[in-house]
């Protein structure tokens, strides 16, 4: 049975849904990934979308959603990327804050220099997991 990760921000337009996406891409075979916002902004930043579409992943599937859309059922992981949201109505095992800057107005280099540590913290969280229910 795959282990229910799940990433939250404010907007649910940049930051978690690069970890969404990265934690689908790496951990496809036992993790499922779902991400959140706390005030969804109702769109994906265009330039997450180009973002992903370098790492072979197309975010146009993707949409912007609320805590209140997410499966109501207990995550493995709840991942908050430092931008005050505790997410209290969630229930996960295991929570983390990851203080991640909100690359929304970032320039390019910036925003893949946030793009790239996303990626590495989700591929050591994937490895946690792997290696816990191994």
């Amino acid at each position: 049975m795959k282990k229910k990760i799940l990433f939250v921000c404010v907007e649910n337009s940049n930051r978690s849904q690069l970890a969404e996406a990265f934690a689908t891409i790496h951990g496809k075979n036992f993790v499922e990934a779902f991400s959140a916002g706390s005030r969804p902004s109702g769109k994906i930043n265009p330039k997450a979308i180009d973002a992903m579409k370098l790492s072979g992943y197309d975010l146009t599937a993707h949409r912007s959603k609320s805590l209140e859309e997410i499966p109501k059922t207990e995550y493995e992981y709840a991942i908050t990327m430092g931008c005050g949201d505790e997410c209290p109505m969630v229930k996960a095992k295991h929570r983390e804050d990851w203080n991640i800057p909100d690359p929304r107005d970032m320039d390019e280099s910036g925003f893949n220099e946030v793009k790239n540590l996303i990626e590495q913290k989700v591929k050591t969280l994937l490895g946690k997991i792997k290696w816990a229910h191994a």
